[in-house]
């Protein structure tokens, strides 16, 4: 079994919604991985992607859609 595929479903403005993005999708027992777009420092990103192995995409992109609609109602 290879390496898996890491596929980017979601860009968060910030640290801290991807953290409680990540957080979500754990809890729904996804990997997620954090990468920061910006060349900008670290924790003080602007724009945050999260990426999980492609083979769970659908899945997490399904459960972050329901949270987006959740926060914005």
């Amino acid at each position: 079994m290879g390496l898996p595929v890491w596929t980017v479903i979601y860009v968060a403005s910030g640290w801290k919604e991807a953290e409680y993005m990540k957080n979500r999708l754990a809890r729904e027992g996804l990997l997620v991985m954090l990468r920061n777009c910006n060349s900008g420092d670290g924790k003080f990103a602007r724009h945050v992607e999260l990426l999980v192995p492609e083979i769970e995409a659908r899945e997490a992109h399904s459960i972050i859609m329901q949270l987006v609609g959740t926060a914005r109602a």
